[in-house]
């Protein structure tokens, strides 16, 4: 039951985190992957706790995986195009 809430308090400033970084991309990415992983926690707290199929969590991983990767490569394009990472220069050079 402490796993449970401990993560369900993380998942909670992971959020937080996600809202109040919106300067930088990539800090937003960060937080993001921090959610993922909280996620996974739960996922496998659930999983364990009713004994379902652990496949579930192989595929997770996979989708965890192709998306830190897509945000890096969008990351990495957005630096190049835009010369920052900063969401606001990349909001006024789109005008």
């Amino acid at each position: 039951m402490l796993i449970y809430f401990s993560s369900l308090f993380m998942f909670y400033f992971g959020m937080l985190t996600y809202f109040l970084m919106k300067k930088h991309v990539l800090m937003m990415l960060l937080s993001l992957e921090f959610l993922s992983l909280i996620l996974l926690l739960m996922i496998i707290n659930f999983l364990t706790v009713f004994m379902y199929d652990n496949m579930m969590i192989i595929y997770f991983i996979i989708t965890m995986v192709c998306e830190a990767v897509m945000g890096l490569i969008m990351l990495t394009l957005m630096v190049r195009t835009h010369g920052s990472d900063y969401l606001k220069s990349s909001i006024l050079l789109s005008c």
